[in-house]
């Protein structure tokens, strides 16, 4: 295809792809807080619950803390865009006076009068509710002083919605530039990366017998072999369990749901980038001997070390789901997704490996840095730690973390039985951040390869 007509075929990509995001991309709630300025004559923990159908529970809720008893203080609670919203008075007998009560969302705020707290639709522990000056003061008692808002007058979905479309317009304007960005870039280093992926098409069976190789050479000369290929995993398994299952005493996670199964779900995907990333960066130092051969194509190396790792993957895939099935959580049609994300591992580690393999030749240090990102990253991706310890709006920070798409992709898939175009924002970002990584990848691998055989 000649550059003009790949040209066109972009611009049409483009206009199409901005089209359909712009129809078909969902609305995006921003952070909903709930703001109570108040003055009591007993401190405590404040909580609110949210709910759309009038049912409450702990897992939809936000707590605050009253800390100074007689001082007014401004109590935040990040809650969720939802129809009822019961509010509980801590737990002890105390004179609550409330100055305001206000919903805030994209810089707009909506504020409740005291009819909201007059008129509440369910009292509990509450034994007067009086008005003054334009402030509510509530008498409390008991261990469960609870009121439940009457919002007829409020539509607390229609203000976010309002609300919220400045910032969905500006999120559907960067969706639409991340797919133009990824579009041009297929115009600009479309061609480096065709020839690349028709390079390895034209070579599959020869990286298939390498890659077999490398996997039974790895653990040459030991008794047990490529067993320990498998045994490894296992033990940091069974070790970050005791640790935090046993040890730190972490219950189950999502309500009832098994902590084991919860880890695995997470560390199954991380074990293959480490290990990817890992074999991938010393892929051209192990192979020297084949980069300075003229016919071999070199880019097959980290390819090769990629597979490898491939066959422990996939190996761990099949024991989780067993493992699942054991705790009673039989296969369904969700778990067939848990391929879509391996592929998304594979992308990503090779994207990075390209570019890490060709510096290292270079730079012999880049090993070392490797394992240090390694070392920290499997800390900061939420694996072993849940991300609802965290405030909700700290939360958006991890989508960052490519990896963090993946580990909650097994746990959507296997837990919480999610598709991945439900995520369709963070979906793209992923494609994004790993389309610039393999683009970038390329291309330094291409600029550098040939030096590789002088260096080495």
């Amino acid at each position: 295809m000649s550059r003009k007509k790949w040209a066109v075929v972009v611009f049409v990509l483009m206009i199409a792809s901005n089209c359909l995001l712009f129809r078909y991309l969902p609305f995006i709630s921003p952070d909903l807080v709930m703001k109570t300025t108040l003055t009591s004559d007993a401190s405590g923990d404040y909580q609110v619950f949210y709910s759309d159908d009038g049912v409450y529970s702990a897992e939809q809720s936000a707590t605050a803390r009253y800390r100074k008893a007689g001082e007014q203080e401004t109590l935040k609670f990040h809650v969720k865009n939802m129809s009822y919203f019961r509010m509980d008075f801590g737990e002890k007998t105390a004179s609550v006076q409330v100055e305001e009560i206000s919903f805030s969302c994209a810089g707009k705020t909506m504020y409740l009068d005291t009819d909201a707290l007059q008129k509440g639709t369910e009292r509990n522990d509450i034994e007067s509710i009086k008005e003054k000056d334009g402030t509510v003061e509530l008498q409390v008692e008991g261990e469960d002083p609870r009121l439940v808002l009457d919002l007829t007058n409020y539509d607390v979905k229609a203000f976010v919605y309002e609300a919220a479309k400045i910032p969905n317009l500006v999120f559907r304007l960067l969706a639409c530039g991340a797919i133009d960005l990824l579009l041009l870039g297929m115009f600009f280093v479309g061609r480096v990366v065709r020839n690349l992926v028709r390079e390895l098409y034209q070579n599959r069976r020869l990286m298939m017998r390498l890659a077999v190789n490398d996997f039974k050479t790895k653990y040459v000369g030991s008794y047990l072999g490529i067993m320990w290929a498998f045994i490894q995993p296992v033990i940091t398994v069974l070790v970050y369990w005791f640790v935090f299952g046993v040890g730190l005493k972490s219950g189950p996670v999502n309500g009832d749901f098994p902590f084991v199964l919860w880890l695995v779900a997470g560390l199954v995907p991380w074990f293959f980038f480490q290990d990817a990333l890992s074999g991938g960066t010393g892929a051209l130092m192990e192979y020297q001997y084949l980069v300075k051969k003229i016919v071999f194509k070199i880019s097959m190396l980290p390819v090769v070390k990629l597979i490898s790792a491939l066959f422990v993957h996939l190996f761990f895939i099949a024991f989780m789901i067993c493992l699942f099935a054991g705790y009673g959580y039989w296969p369904d049609l969700y778990d067939l997704q848990v391929l879509y994300y391996v592929v998304c591992n594979f992308v990503l580690s090779l994207g990075i490996c390209y570019a890490t393999c060709s510096i290292v030749v270079f730079f012999r240090d880049t090993t070392q840095i490797i394992n240090v990102v390694l070392q920290v990253g499997v800390w900061m991706t939420p694996i072993m730690w849940n991300i609802t310890m965290i405030p909700e709006y700290l939360r958006g920070l991890f989508n960052i973390l490519p990896m963090y798409y993946i580990v909650s992709g097994f746990r959507d898939s296997l837990i919480d039985k999610v598709w991945f175009w439900e995520k369709p924002y963070e979906t793209i970002y992923f494609w994004f951040v790993t389309a610039v990584l393999f683009g970038i990848g390329t291309m330094v691998f291409k600029r550098l390869k040939v030096h590789f055989a002088d260096v080495l």
